[in-house]
């Protein structure tokens, strides 16, 4: 399947259990980002079905846009293992079904993002695994400027584009 997967849209989750302290809001003068150890989120491309997209629940900062499966680092983790972890939870992505190829980081000064981008090893198929999608969905390389991005990865995307291509991936 290389459709869309689709959840209803649903108001943030009830906390079940503590919170992880990586789980806040970071603000400064270039102004506020979620995660007190940084972000990240993994770019995972699948030569033959396009980039994993997902498009993220209205609730959440900047909902309604397509992004990338990530989010908030716990304190002490690696942003390659975050990223993977994230994508886990947030698009079922099998860490060992991808090989990382590159990172890209935007660097605030007070917070940092992440970007891990990946090559799908072998096809498998997301799946939202929390009410943070709305949908998940492979998009060809040539058509992801075409949805509403999230604003950050739609600044990142011309030059992690060119990386994929520059790289022959």
């Amino acid at each position: 399947m290389s459709g869309t997967i689709r959840q209803p849209s649903e108001g943030p989750p009830p906390r079940l259990g503590p919170r992880d302290p990586g789980d806040a809001w970071v603000e400064g003068e270039r102004g506020r980002y979620w995660g007190r150890f940084g972000a990240a989120g993994v770019l995972v491309h699948d030569i033959g079905r396009g980039i994993l997209l997902q498009h993220r629940a209205v609730w959440s900062d900047r909902g309604g846009t397509w992004g990338l499966p990530g989010g908030a680092l716990h304190q002490g983790e690696d942003a390659v293992e975050g990223a993977l972890r994230e994508a886990f939870e947030e698009a079922a992505v099998p860490p060992e079904s991808v090989k990382v190829l590159f990172t890209s980081v935007l660097d605030v000064g007070y917070w940092s993002y992440t970007t891990v981008v990946a090559r799908a090893l072998e096809p498998f198929e997301p799946a939202i695994n929390d009410p943070e999608s709305i949908a998940l969905e492979w998009v060809p390389l040539d058509t992801v400027h075409q949805k509403e991005l999230h604003p950050g990865f739609a600044s990142s995307w011309p030059e992690l584009r060119t990386r994929l291509l520059e790289d022959g991936h």
